[in-house]
């Protein structure tokens, strides 16, 4: 049974409005140990919103290569531990001795997408290029970035949580997920999907954040042809973008973006 956390919390403060102080409370998000413990070894701790974990630890493990897909996961055991929430995962068998060749590849167990790991090659493998023709109209990415607030009840509450979100120009929006991180909301997004059998082959991935390497890293596992962002993303990223065939939109906001990769994806209007 999953330990139940809650996600926000309410802490008093005094604040300074128009030149008067006050006292009063305000909703913050809240950020919790997670500690992955797969097939009986411990394999990272992430801090993150206690809010969709199932959906988290799902994305953690595809995204992560842990697994490849669902079925990958025999098991998920969530326990209640004094600082935080500790999630036993028990692996397929070809899944755990693949896995088992991966962690002896490794100085030691990870705490973030680069840790733990011991040669500038392991930190920064190669993504799988993905191979798609899905293309999108760029105001139509414009136009689905301004829906995503109405859609983020813990940002609405808190102003201080990302999002990654999934939408197909058929479909529209079909699922949005929150975390303190940018790249725990993506995991818990492609969890979310996962747990509906999708990927993100053919649809755009939003995200209001900058761009770093390790989201396009799991875009690339997901098999998401484009991602747009409000913000810009690192260099870093957009090399590594470009090798995998991934479309990175930034700066999306309601009058424009900028694309920075795989152009051809993204469909100007007026064409």
């Amino acid at each position: 049974m999953r330990p139940e956390r809650p996600p926000v919390v309410r802490v008093p403060r005094a604040a300074l409005h128009d030149g008067a102080w006050g006292e009063g409370d305000r909703i913050l998000p809240e950020e919790t140990a997670i500690s992955f413990v797969i097939d009986g070894a411990a394999e990272a701790v992430m801090l993150a919103t206690p809010a969709d974990l199932e959906d988290f630890v799902l994305g953690f493990a595809l995204s992560e290569g842990i697994a490849k897909t669902p079925a990958d996961i025999r098991e998920v055991e969530f326990l209640p531990a004094e600082l935080g929430i500790e999630v036993r995962l028990w692996l397929s068998e070809t899944a755990r001795q693949t896995h088992v060749v991966r962690r002896r590849t490794r100085a030691g167990p990870a705490g973030c997408g680069l840790c733990g790991v011991e040669s500038l090659e392991a930190a920064l493998p190669p993504c799988a290029p993905v191979d798609s023709n899905f293309g999108v109209v760029a105001s139509a990415i414009v136009a689905v970035m301004s829906q995503l607030p109405a859609l983020q009840p813990l940002n609405q509450q808190t102003r201080a949580v990302h999002a990654a979100a999934f939408f197909t120009p058929d479909e529209g929006i079909l699922s949005v997920r929150e975390d303190v991180g940018r790249h725990n909301a993506l995991d818990k997004l492609i969890g979310a999907l996962a747990r509906q059998d999708r990927d993100c082959s053919d649809g755009v991935v939003l995200m209001t954040s900058r761009v770093s390497i390790e989201l396009i890293q799991k875009a690339a596992r997901a098999r998401a042809p484009v991602l747009a962002a409000i913000s810009a993303p690192t260099a870093l990223a957009v090399r590594t973008a470009e090798d995998a065939g991934i479309c990175v939109c930034g700066i999306v906001r309601e009058n424009g973006l900028e694309v920075f990769t795989r152009a051809d994806r993204v469909v100007r209007d007026a064409d």
